[in-house]
């Protein structure tokens, strides 16, 4: 009796995967450029965007009026303006220059606001004593209710010399 023939298993033939190491490989790495391409893109459309106004740009209080004696000249942060105490009364002094638009710092020893950029001066009561600002800094609207110091800041006025009816008696 002869042996039956005898046939070979046939030969498992595994097929790739769609997802072997090299087609892993490749879709981490190119994910990977994408979020960093992304990263990036996003990083510069938040630079590009301008910027939201935070606290300016409406009624801001300034405190009570006991807090800005005679001749004083007080910082408000978040109006971004000064209080200055003039004898004629109270006024709200925007901190822009008239110039170029520089932050305009109150020097305590010079006695004026001393614009760092290109070196215009201004008096307590804003109007120009030197330098290259064409005209006083801008004011802001002041309100005293029920002893409480109110400035819009919505609405700067725009001077060309001061008054003493700009500023608000107290």
């Amino acid at each position: 009796m002869t042996a039956p023939a005898r046939t070979n298993p046939p030969l498992l033939h595994r097929s790739r995967s769609p997802l072997d190491r090299r087609n892993f490989l490749s879709l981490a790495f190119a994910g990977s450029l994408a979020a960093l391409a992304g990263g990036w893109l996003g990083a510069l459309f938040r630079f590009l965007r301008p910027p939201q106004k935070q606290g300016f740009g409406g009624r801001v209080y300034a405190g009570r009026v006991e807090e800005f004696p005679p001749g004083s000249v007080n910082r408000i942060l978040a109006g971004r303006f000064y209080i200055s105490h003039t004898p004629d009364g109270l006024l709200a002094i925007y901190q822009k220059c008239t110039h170029l638009g520089c932050s305009v710092p109150w020097s305590e020893a010079e006695g004026q606001f001393h614009c760092p950029c290109h070196g215009s001066l201004f008096t307590p009561s804003g109007e120009v004593t030197g330098g290259p600002a064409p005209r006083p800094l801008d004011i802001f609207p002041v309100e005293i209710t029920n002893g409480e110091v109110w400035v819009d800041t919505g609405r700067p006025l725009t001077r060309s010399r001061y008054e003493p009816d700009q500023a608000v008696k107290v």
